[in-house]
């Protein structure tokens, strides 16, 4: 497991999917077509998500012990 993973700014988010295409382990959902939701158990932190969002509302976190 990485030690970083994804951070969604789910006030912001438009649910508009281009993270969601980009992810490499089926790890973001769109939660009642309003914003991202990340799994955190599925996310690696590859950081892909984060630079496909159009509006940068997306960030990647150390995780915690």
């Amino acid at each position: 497991m990485s030690k970083k993973h994804a951070v969604v700014d789910i006030a912001n988010c438009v649910a508009c999917g281009c993270c969601r295409k980009v992810c490499p382990k089926e790890a973001i959902g769109i939660r009642c077509g309003i914003y991202a939701k990340i799994d955190l158990s599925r996310c690696v932190g590859c950081g892909k998500c984060a630079k496909e969002c159009p509006a940068s509302l997306i960030r990647l976190e150390v995780r915690s012990a």
